[in-house]
């Protein structure tokens, strides 16, 4: 559980208030950089006292993570019925999510600080990259249940499946939008799922004796 998440005594916390408080942060990111928000200015963004800012954040880090990380709460997995239509849904979900001016600077000027902070590193995969892995972990439940995947080979195979699958979608799609200025239409999302699709539901080679001459006994 994480300071910004953990119960206090006194005062119940404001919802509207956190609403405010990480929206403020995001548009003083996309406005100003990372070397350029202050608690101070979100604060005044967000019609708050810097206390209450302080009492719900500690730091910039912790802050800037979890205005970013609430973005990423929006995206869902919905059983629609394939996994290609499954992949297409969060594919196009997180395109419409990279195309919003705030997510683009939020994340880019996140991504950029974390490459220089091992600290604010780790706080980005505990609370943004790991808990959206979810997503791969619920589409492949739902694939599996409807055998257009086999079963898990095991818990660790498993675990880094999930790890490449994730990596691969966020990877690509970030790649596109954020680095390479393109667009994720729907011709490229359904183009990229198929080439996703194609290791992920190949059926494993048979396992057939070679045909031929043969090395003899001892050669290299």
């Amino acid at each position: 559980m994480t300071e910004a998440t953990a119960p206090r005594k006194g005062r119940p916390r404001s919802a509207d208030a956190d609403v405010a408080i990480l929206a403020a942060t995001r548009v003083a990111l996309a406005e100003l950089g990372w070397g350029g928000v202050t608690m101070g200015d979100v604060a005044a963004r967000a019609g708050v006292a810097k206390t209450t800012l302080y009492r719900r954040w500690p730091s910039k880090n912790e802050l800037v993570v979890d205005a970013v990380a609430v973005l990423f709460d929006e995206l869902e997995m919905v059983d629609l019925g394939s996994l290609r239509a499954d992949i297409e849904s969060v594919v196009r979900q997180f395109a419409d999510l990279l195309a919003r001016p705030e997510s683009q600077a939020a994340l880019l000027a996140l991504f950029a600080e974390a490459s220089r902070d091992p600290a604010l590193r780790q706080r980005v995969r505990e609370a943004i990259i790991h808990p959206q892995k979810r997503l791969v972990h619920q589409g492949r439940a739902a694939a599996q249940a409807r055998g257009e995947l086999a079963a898990d080979a095991s818990p660790e195979a498993a675990r880094e499946d999930v790890d490449i699958i994730f990596d691969t979608i966020a990877g690509t799609v970030e790649h596109r939008m954020l680095v390479s200025g393109e667009c994720a239409d729907p011709e490229w999302i359904s183009r990229f799922t198929t080439l996703l699709l194609a290791p992920l539901t190949a059926l494993p080679l048979a396992s057939t004796p070679l045909k031929g001459p043969q090395n003899p006994a001892g050669s290299v």
